[in-house]
């Protein structure tokens, strides 16, 4: 017998795990599937008759009302993402598909969860831009900051300041201790260096046991000179009892000033270098 395609589709709307949305003229809800209720958590029955937009993102209104004006104007959307909020107060990401039609005159969309996917994209963006260690700034998205900074500070003709943080003796910890307890050591240094300065400031890992800071729109050479100092005092401060006898290593830091030291990144990074190993070789004999 012939297949009742009529009775049929209702059915296979519902069955969908995506959610279907019909939305007239007046962004007035007039249809919703029942994946709606995983997607939103909310009923169908609660949100026919209420308009749309009431469940939109705050942030996303302003965007969203320009794609329901294109696809009213007849340009279907089949790639448009926003956020919309749940029952419960939560934040979903929705990938979505719509179109206007004319023969029931209004927008059919088709929602897809993609909080997961989003998500997943999100973390895939801070591991190229981090440290997977310590989660600081790493070489890449320095090296990209210092541009800019460079290129802010020859504007506005300010000054800027970059540090480079070497560990003193840190082979030997890995040496005698092990090289997870190195970690925790090299995370404790990031801890303590992003707490000595600004959020607008940028504290990187280069590799290894070395690190950068970059001081932005500093006042003068000896504010500088003041937050080194307070970095090598926070670094000398004991170790918690988690770290057993371990002490906490000191640093050796090499400072380069644009424009003083220096109008582009490998010089400034160079010259901080330098600084660096001038220092560390000061100690090295000092020891000796």
């Amino acid at each position: 017998m012939p297949v009742d395609l009529q009775t049929l589709y209702p059915k296979l709307i519902h069955l969908m795990l995506d959610t279907v949305f019909v939305v007239d003229r007046d962004n007035q809800i007039v249809f919703v599937s029942d994946a709606c209720e995983t997607l939103l958590g909310y009923r169908a029955v609660e949100l026919i008759g209420t308009p749309i937009t009431d469940y939109i993102h705050p942030d996303d209104l302003s965007v969203t009302r320009a794609s329901i004006i294109r696809v009213m104007n007849g340009h279907s959307h089949v790639d448009f993402r926003n956020r919309y909020i749940r029952k419960d107060g939560g934040v979903v990401h929705i990938l979505w598909a719509a179109f206007w039609s004319d023969e029931v005159e209004a927008r059919i969309g088709v929602a897809r969860d993609v909080t997961a996917l989003r998500q997943a994209e999100e973390e895939l963006r801070f591991m190229a831009h981090h440290d997977p260690l310590t989660a600081l700034t790493n070489r890449s998205l320095f090296n990209d900051r210092l541009e800019s900074a460079l290129r802010a500070a020859h504007r506005h003709n300010n000054m800027l300041a970059l540090l480079f943080l070497d560990i003193n003796d840190f082979k030997g910890i890995n040496d005698v201790h092990g090289h997870a307890m190195g970690d925790q050591v090299l995370c404790m240094v990031a801890r303590r260096l992003q707490a000595c300065v600004r959020e607008t400031d940028t504290v990187a890992r280069m590799g290894g046991d070395e690190f950068t800071v970059l001081l932005t729109d500093i006042q003068s050479q000896e504010a500088v000179a003041e937050k080194v100092a307070q970095i090598l005092a926070t670094m000398a401060e004991p170790l918690g009892a988690e770290f057993g006898a371990i002490n906490m290593p000191s640093c050796s830091i090499g400072v380069a000033f644009y424009p003083a030291d220096g109008e582009d990144a490998d010089t400034l990074l160079s010259h901080a270098d330098g600084e660096m190993y001038r220092i560390k070789r000061q100690r090295s004999s000092a020891a000796g």
